[in-house]
């Protein structure tokens, strides 16, 4: 009995996905890259492995610690199970694609492993649909992606969205043009990551109370994408962070002009000009997608250097989106074309049916209760007399 049960388990962060949910993340998948696709994005699909070396060069060191890792039996050297597709997705273009002309739009979907879960995804297995848009360096490519995000989450039937724009190098740009040593510096960075003004004021009163009411009100002025914009604009910040600003206010008002015709059901867009946490490797905007009334991200991306590490580094922006949180965000599906056929129904007949869109369930002999025995294999409809008729799947047993 003790073994039976034991071949039930799986272990922690891994599930089975049962029907009607694997059909479900199936098809909003298939949605999914199919409007990436109507934006001209072109689906690659790499490997679930690849070597270790490879995989975690440049960028690939922010996931390491994530890593499965197992000894390839063949040339015996490391492999990895991915944790992240965006990796693989660049390392294609920097090689396979690396002839193609710029800018490159490629897309992909697929599972991913990770070490050990977080609280809010306990999952260490779980899908990412993505795009990414390399070799372009511009506000308009980034607002392409946000945009191609929230239309492809509006799409799937996601409704009060919320988008949360930031820029992770606007405070390094600040803090750089300081006379503070690094050790000051990270500590203002890691107070400004925890939200904790106090902090940043008591950090202020010993290292230079101008630069902490500039961070303060920063820090404070995070929320509804105009509002900041117009309370960042008031600060006098030197010329390298001053850039960066534009730049995040280039990339907020293209978004804001390019949300006309989306049916969303409203989206709201948010900025945070602090924000850096696990952006750490993005060199320009940043972005994050939620919905109302759904705890954790739908997904995420930002602007950084694709090439893992080489050289020859190219920039790039995409988006991630995680199945798991994104199907939480969805409404109730409706109940599937799902026809019982009892026994005596011709083949040929079947056939129309299904060339109708009807999934049809068909009897393997006679039934004395065609109506019970369609409930009890969740069929909302029975096919009798020439017609389908609708069932009460409540009164399943």
């Amino acid at each position: 009995m003790t073994e039976i049960a034991d071949k039930d388990l799986l272990p922690a962060g891994f599930r089975d996905v049962l029907p009607p949910d694997a059909a479900l993340e199936a098809d909003v998948v298939g949605r999914l890259v199919a409007r990436f696709a109507a934006y001209g994005y072109e689906r690659v699909k790499p490997p679930l492995l690849e070597f270790e070396k490879t995989l975690l060069a440049g960028n690939g060191a922010s996931v390491s610690g994530q890593t499965f890792r197992l000894m390839d039996p063949d040339s015996h050297r490391m492999m990895t199970l991915r944790p992240d597709m965006t990796l693989q997705v660049a390392r294609i273009a920097a090689t396979r694609l690396k002839r193609r002309p710029r800018p490159l739009r490629l897309c992909y979907a697929g599972q991913v492993l990770r070490v050990k879960g977080t609280q809010l995804r306990s999952e260490r297995q779980f899908g990412q649909v993505g795009a990414e848009l390399i070799g372009a360096e511009s506000a308009a490519a980034d607002a392409e992606i946000i945009l191609l995000g929230i239309e492809a989450l509006a799409e799937v039937g996601v409704r009060r969205i919320g988008v949360d724009i930031g820029m992770p190098t606007l405070v390094p740009a600040l803090l750089s043009a300081s006379a503070l040593d690094g050790g000051t510096r990270d500590r203002f960075r890691i107070a400004l990551d925890r939200k904790d003004g106090a902090a940043v004021a008591a950090l202020g009163a010993a290292h230079g109370r101008a630069l902490a009411d500039i961070l303060g009100a920063m820090l404070a002025s995070a929320g509804e994408a105009a509002a900041t914009l117009a309370a960042l604009a008031k600060l006098d910040l030197p010329p390298a962070a001053a850039s960066e600003r534009a730049a995040l206010g280039e990339v907020v008002r293209r978004v804001a002009d390019g949300l006309a015709g989306i049916d969303s059901g409203g989206v709201s867009l948010t900025v945070d000009p602090v924000e850096n946490r696990g952006f750490e490797y993005h060199t320009g905007a940043i972005f994050t997608f939620f919905a109302g009334g759904v705890r954790g991200e739908l997904g995420s991306g930002g602007r950084y250097r694709a090439g893992n590490g080489s050289a020859e580094a190219e920039p790039a922006t995409g988006l991630t989106f995680f199945t798991d949180t994104l199907l939480a965000a969805l409404p109730e599906p409706a109940p599937a074309r799902r026809l019982y056929l009892p026994h005596d129904v011709a083949s040929a007949e079947a056939r129309r049916l299904r060339r109708e869109g009807w999934n049809t369930v068909a009897a393997l002999g006679p039934d004395a209760d065609p109506a019970a025995t369609a409930r009890a294999l969740g069929c909302a409809f029975v096919w009798d007399k020439g017609k389908s008729i609708p069932l009460d799947l409540s009164r399943k047993k």
